[in-house]
């Protein structure tokens, strides 16, 4: 099975190392990435629109139909930013976008990058677990085939732009986060686990990072 995408994110350090694995996979036929800014990542497989307002994206709906998978890497971080403000940007833009894809396709496979610790209860302190886990579970309930991976420390992919500065700094640490604390995964075990999520499917609808290694082979 040959599989159409739409990637989100793809200029953030997430998003452009999925894309990069969907690019490399030869179970990818078409990649559609959908982003604010130019993607500089050029490819006869990818297809770019650029969109300002993810907040509605009525106007380029048309444009995403016939897609098998949705990869949805955007994201922003919760430091210095209240409930209200981080609710919109997380779970009201991501819901918009889900279900505007859900009315072109059903059957869709979405997979939704989210994080270590999410709090699927809705109810705990920490305030981006709690939307994280309303964002998830609202994504579960959206659609039949919808994966959260929930990523620890991922191990950049060497010659990428998009590596995060302060990832220099910790790249040492690998080795600890992944075979001692056993929460770290390489940037292309998670790309290559979402393109098998979207072939094969997965026996759990939320992929710790084992998950998330176990998928990817």
């Amino acid at each position: 099975m040959k599989l159409k995408v739409i990637i989100t994110g793809v200029t953030g350090m997430v998003g452009e190392g999925v894309l990069h694995e969907c690019v490399l996979h030869p179970d990818v036929s078409e990649i559609l990435a959908i982003s604010r800014k130019p993607c500089a990542y050029k490819h006869s497989k990818i297809k770019e629109i650029v969109h300002k307002d993810f907040l509605d994206i009525t106007s380029i709906q048309e444009q995403l139909k016939g897609y098998d998978a949705c990869f949805f890497c955007l994201g922003v971080s919760s430091i210095g930013m209240n409930e209200g403000d981080y609710t919109r940007l997380t779970h009201t833009l991501t819901m918009h976008f889900a279900e505007v894809l859900s009315k072109q396709r059903p059957n869709l496979t979405f997979c939704y990058v989210s994080g270590a610790s999410t709090d699927s209860s809705e109810e705990g302190r920490s305030m981006w677990a709690r939307v994280k886990g309303k964002t998830e579970n609202d994504l579960i309930k959206l659609f039949s085939k919808a994966y959260m991976f929930r990523p620890g420390y991922m191990h950049p992919t060497p010659g990428l732009r998009n590596v995060n500065k302060f990832y220099k700094y910790v790249t040492w640490l690998y080795p600890v986060f992944r075979y001692v604390l056993g929460k770290g995964s390489t940037l292309k075990e998670l790309g290559l686990a979402m393109i098998h999520a979207a072939s094969r499917g997965y026996d759990k609808k939320i992929l710790e990072v084992k998950d998330i290694i176990k998928l990817a082979k």
